[in-house]
């Protein structure tokens, strides 16, 4: 998840801004992007929302190439 990390600092947000717009708690927040909570496809759709791009080029990096 440290793309994620990577993601939320080059936007500006703090944990906290992550959390608010997901309306969950900032522990939560922290979990996911620190690995220590699994990602539903759910939660990674909305995360993705915020930054206006696809779950998969944020979560699923390991994918981009591959050839599926």
């Amino acid at each position: 998840m440290n793309e994620l990390k990577e993601l939320r600092q080059k936007n500006n947000f703090t944990c906290q801004d992550m959390s608010d717009k997901l309306n969950i708690s900032k522990p939560f927040y922290w979990q996911i992007e620190n690995g220590r909570r699994r990602l539903s496809y759910i939660m990674a759709i909305k995360i993705a929302k915020i930054f206006n791009m696809k779950p998969d080029d944020i979560f699923y990096e390991e994918l981009k190439n591959k050839d599926i």
